[in-house]
């Protein structure tokens, strides 16, 4: 995104991470935003912004870490700010999954793929999770396969998979959202 801010950048009149709120808020008693740059800006959402306590930028598994870290709950919800068509009923979906079948991790899955980085799990991983970073480890993937991890059935809906990587993805997901309201 030729290193602009994904959280921050406008997806149909608003901010993408306006958008994970909105997805997140209803089903979170604690909601923390990880962020590495424009905390201050972050911080405008009125909501704890915490930056990744593993030194450099070490991907999304380093901001799941941090706030395993701060959160006081037993389970935790971490989606990607880059989202916009993220639904919250998907997101009960995995915390039921989780509960239901003594997961430690629920993932996402669309009826092709998984999607590791929109999850649930369980806080009790932070020091599991912590010790895989060290080894210089990064993959989602790998680290689920370490645990007891069910894939959540999303095919119903897989467009709100749809993620921003490029200038090009944010206009169609843009053009998408715009012709919905």
């Amino acid at each position: 995104m030729q290193g602009q801010d994904k959280g921050l950048l406008l997806c149909g009149g608003r901010p993408l991470i306006a958008y994970a709120i909105e997805v997140l808020k209803p089903l979170c008693g604690q909601l923390l935003i990880n962020a590495n740059r424009s905390q201050e800006s972050y911080k405008a959402f009125g909501f704890p912004v915490i930056a990744d306590t593993v030194p450099g930028f070490q991907g999304p598994l380093a901001g799941i870490l941090t706030v395993l870290q701060a959160a006081d709950t037993p389970y935790l919800i971490a989606i990607p700010c880059d989202s916009p068509r993220l639904q919250s009923t998907t997101l009960t979906r995995l915390l039921k999954a989780l509960v239901e079948t003594s997961a430690q991790i629920a993932l996402a899955h669309d009826g092709e793929r998984l999607h590791p980085v929109i999850l649930a799990l369980r806080t009790e991983l932070k020091d599991d999770l912590a010790d895989y970073l060290a080894r210089g480890e990064r993959k989602i993937d790998r680290w689920a396969d370490r645990h007891h991890w069910v894939a959540v059935d999303c095919s119903d809906r897989p467009e709100q998979f749809a993620n921003i990587n490029t200038p090009e993805d944010l206009k169609a997901l843009e053009r998408l959202i715009r012709t919905s309201l």
